[in-house]
């Protein structure tokens, strides 16, 4: 295979300083983790069934149908070959699926997930065995034409009727319309609603709904519900996201998810259970986010670094062979911070992913006692993540010149999902703001000699004044790093906390009017702990990690890479206060730039490292054997506008026209 990989990646793959199997094994959990995702990767990859044409070729609706189909199979086949729930959503990703298959995602997640945490035992003895079997499909119907996130703005409507003991569901207003659920367009036959109940005269909040929304016998929408495709969006095309109008529907009182609060025979409104754990739903959902920006964010930077390898142009000497576009340091310092936050983002993902384990085992017992700290911490790490990962893979694209703009590269399809998972379940500022919102309540507690919890701990050892400057330090030091970090954050949390409380006390603000005018220093407050959490979790994962003294090297690169550019990039907060001075800047660039090119050696390798198959990856121009332009022309010749040497328009429009202005001459 040696002779058919291009020449400069064989090259690249031959000086690396580690051996990539080993960090793989470090990536996907050890050898036992790589041969799991490898032997699920070989079930779908290997089946001739999942071959289809490039969807980029296809209309809308030929997409659609196409993914339907495969996302049935898929089910189909994984059902068949026994496989685990966690097992089934990688088999899923790897048939091709990826992203792509809305409604069936939706369904293992979202909404058998909700039915599972929220409905009770009798509940889930019903509906689970349906929705685990596939006898239905169903989605999470919680997003408004008019409101989103806004959970308590929220305008669908659920009143109870004790004379005949059903729930009647109405869409009030236009702007009550359910809008964007996954799957709702076309394909789902059920829906979790998340609609406000009414019963004895009195508004009881959002609650979540059963409902089945089309014919189990002919698909057709039930009476009193009106349901559709919501149209073309700015990616994820080739899925029905959907509308729905509920004009006074009935349903049986048990379809009220009744496991945490319950409404009688009677109407009475009873909470059995802390409402504060109906949130497992949307942090399991923030956290599965976090977990695919970090994963497309990587697929991104190893097409981009592998293209840059094989891509030549001008002159680094004058008469010199064109060299590899990643050997321009401006290349490397577009990339290599991309790469270095995939990295960063994968261990930070592992940790988030192994609390929120503790937390829901918690939850499953009642017990809600770090359900608030991984709420606010998921909340600011989907919103930072999504953010990151959807520029840096904009980057990556216009990194690659001209043949980014193509679809063939697989930067714009990755661009456009990415660009879905940053607004959905949760827009960014308002996901900050949540963060935010919790971190003023842990430094007002911190105050007043309060304990809190790990992650925001470093609140009750605020500074009160800089640490002196003109100390020298060594600016790439993890300790030196990961102060500066928390520095950072703290004084941030403690600037927007006291300008919220000096509106109040000083100015005579309301404190709706406080926080309305602090906005601003409270997202960058968040923004600071979302950051901070990912250099502490990587520099403690480089530090921990049973790995050999070669991987740890590399790692170390890629961790300091990723902390100094962010001080590089956000210099203004770390100097404010005199804590780095502007000798440390300078050193945190030049320590930052001699990186880049210690990354450049080992660039092709660390991407490898991610172990991403061509069927995975869907780019011509990030393949493994790196033949771009081979590929690259083959693919265009398959455009369906080459099939005909002279196409029909021609006949229809063309000829005509230039006869006729011909015949002018």
């Amino acid at each position: 295979m040696a002779q058919l990989v291009n020449p400069d990646l064989v090259r690249e793959r031959s000086r690396a300083s580690f051996d990539v199997e080993k960090l793989t094994n470090v990536l996907y959990g050890g050898p036992d983790g790589v041969k799991r995702k490898r032997r699920i990767e070989s079930l779908a990859l290997m089946d001739p069934d999942y071959a289809h044409e490039d969807l980029n070729y296809l209309s809308r609706e030929e997409q659609y149908v196409t993914m339907l189909k495969k996302s049935l199979m898929a089910a189909k086949k994984a059902k068949e070959l026994g496989l685990i729930v966690k097992d089934m959503d990688d088999y899923m990703t790897r048939c091709g699926l990826d992203y792509r298959a809305i409604a069936m995602n939706l369904h293992c997640t979202m909404f058998t997930i909700t039915l599972q945490q929220q409905g009770d035992e009798r509940q889930r003895a019903k509906w689970l065995k349906l929705a685990e079997n596939f006898s239905i499909l169903g989605s999470y119907l919680q997003t408004e034409m008019g409101h989103g996130t806004f959970l308590r703005g929220l305008e669908t409507t659920a009143t109870y009727d004790p004379s005949s003991q059903e729930f009647v569901v109405h869409s009030p207003t236009l702007t009550a319309t359910k809008w964007w659920p996954g799957g709702l367009g076309l394909t789902v036959t059920h829906g979790v609603v998340m609609a406000q109940l009414y019963t004895q005269g009195q508004c009881m909040g959002p609650h979540m709904f059963i409902m089945q929304l089309r014919s189990l016998e002919n698909h057709k929408p039930l009476p009193g519900i009106t349901v559709g495709d919501i149209g073309p969006k700015y990616g994820a095309n080739d899925g029905d996201n959907g509308f729905v109008r509920f004009d006074q529907v009935r349903i049986p009182r048990d379809n009220m998810l009744m496991r945490f609060a319950q409404v009688a025979e009677d109407g009475t409104y009873s909470m059995v259970l802390d409402p504060r754990l109906t949130y497992g739903t949307m942090v399991n959902m923030r956290v599965q986010l976090t977990e695919r920006s970090n994963t497309s964010l990587a697929r991104a930077v190893t097409i981009a670094i592998r293209y840059s390898c094989v891509r030549r142009q001008s002159e680094l000497t004058p008469g010199e062979p064109e060299p590899q576009i990643l050997d321009y340091q401006t290349q490397q310092y577009k990339l290599f911070p991309h790469l270095a936050a995939a990295y960063g983002f994968w261990f930070t993902v592992q940790n988030l992913e192994a609390h929120y384990e503790r937390v829901n085992s918690k939850l499953q017992e009642g017990d809600t006692s770090g359900l608030q700290e991984l709420h606010a911490l998921t909340a600011g790490l989907k919103a930072y993540t999504t953010l990151e990962a959807h520029q840096g893979i904009e980057e990556c694209r216009l990194a690659c010149g001209g043949h980014g703009y193509s679809h063939a590269s697989g930067l714009v399809y990755l661009l456009t999902s990415q660009a879905v998972t940053v607004t959905g379940e949760g827009e960014t500022t308002v996901m900050l703001l949540q963060l935010a919102r919790y971190l003023v309540k842990c430094y007002a507690k911190s105050q007043a000699g309060a304990k809190l919890p790990s992650t925001v701990s470093y609140l009750q050892m605020v500074q009160s004044a800089a640490v002196s400057g003109g100390t020298i330090r060594d600016i790439s030091s993890f300790d030196i790093l990961t102060e500066a970090y928390q520095h950072r954050a703290a004084r941030l949390v403690k600037v927007a906390a006291e300008g919220v409380r000096f509106k109040v006390t000083s100015e005579g603000q309301s404190e709706a009017e406080a926080w309305n005018n602090s906005l601003v220093s409270l997202v960058k407050c968040a923004e600071a702990h979302s950051q901070f959490f990912v250099v502490k979790t990587f520099v403690e994962a480089v530090r921990t990690l049973d790995v050999d003294d070669s991987i740890r090297a590399v790692l170390t690169t890629l961790c300091q890479l990723y902390a100094l550019h962010g001080i590089c990039e956000h210099a203004g907060d770390f100097l404010q206060d005199g804590y780095l001075t502007g000798p440390d800047l300078q050193s945190a660039r030049s320590e930052m730039c001699s990186l880049l090119s210690k990354v450049r050696s080992d660039a092709v390798p660390l991407v490898d490292a991610f172990d991403f198959p061509d069927q995975i990856l869907q780019s011509v121009l990030g393949r493994y054997d790196g033949r771009v332009y081979e590929h690259l022309y083959e693919w265009a010749k398959k455009s369906p506008l080459n099939k005909s040497e002279v196409h029909e328009s021609y006949y229809k429009y063309l000829q005509p026209f230039l006869q006729k202005n011909r015949a002018k001459l």
